[in-house]
């Protein structure tokens, strides 16, 4: 009875049901729901999300992809993939599992709250500038990915914790601080990326830090007060 339960809810139409999780109840009955009671640990059996995402990811513009569970893809043919596109552009393929972990944990169907899509995450106006046809597949996503880093790495000179930062929170972003942005998930995924590639103990992130500037209170003639961090004695 189960198993017909289970084959059922999976099995209707795409619009009838949205995440379906199964819980046990009081008495030891196994329960099917759509919003499971508090207090219960329901398992997710259903995402409706994931569902739709792997069927149109399927015939995206055209386009076939590798249909994957996010358990396997983390896969040693990605990673080949991976390895093989970053010599062609001249990058570490160590430095670019370490995105890809540090973004999608290899699942090629993965799409974050802002609606960053793929293995390394692109934002639909990166992929779009990109020419990018279909962001789910493996290969194309890692191209355009790896193709976006080197574009940073050289609008920053070749500063890699800079490039880094302008992957997560963006290049004007970046460039309006010059130095990584003042934001705890930038400062957290520079500092994550770095250690997963190897490359912490070589780069010292102290130097994006703003330096503590001296702030002077004056008292003008008028009786106001101007705080400054120029210590003159006599503002203009």
């Amino acid at each position: 009875m189960v198993m017909f339960l289970i084959i059922f809810l999976i099995l209707q139409p795409a619009g009838l049901f949205a995440d379906i999780y199964k819980y046990i109840d009081d008495n030891g009955t196994i329960c099917f729901t759509d919003s499971p009671p508090k207090g219960k640990k329901a398992k997710p059996v259903y995402s409706k999300r994931y569902k739709e995402t792997r069927e149109k990811n399927n015939t995206y513009n055209g386009s076939s992809v590798i249909l994957t569970s996010a358990k396997k893809s983390l896969s040693p043919a990605y990673q080949r993939l991976a390895y093989e596109i970053a010599n062609e552009y001249s990058l570490d393929p160590a430095l670019i599992r370490a995105v890809i972990t540090a973004e999608s944990n290899w699942d090629p169907f993965a799409v974050s709250k802002k609606g960053a899509m793929g293995l390394m995450q692109l934002m639909p106006a990166t992929a779009q500038a990109l020419n990018v046809k279909n962001p789910y597949n493996p290969e194309e996503n890692i191209r355009a990915g790896i193709r976006y880093l080197k574009y940073l790495l050289d609008k920053f000179n070749g500063d890699l914790v800079l490039a880094i930062a302008a992957y997560n929170a963006g290049p004007s972003i970046v460039e309006r601080f010059g130095r990584i942005p003042p934001i705890n998930e930038t400062l957290q995924y520079v500092k994550k990326v770095l250690s997963l590639s190897g490359y912490n103990k070589n780069v010292d992130l102290e130097v994006n830090k703003r330096k503590k500037e001296e702030i002077y209170m004056i008292r003008l003639a008028d009786g106001s007060i101007l705080y400054t961090n120029s210590g003159l004695s006599s503002p203009h």
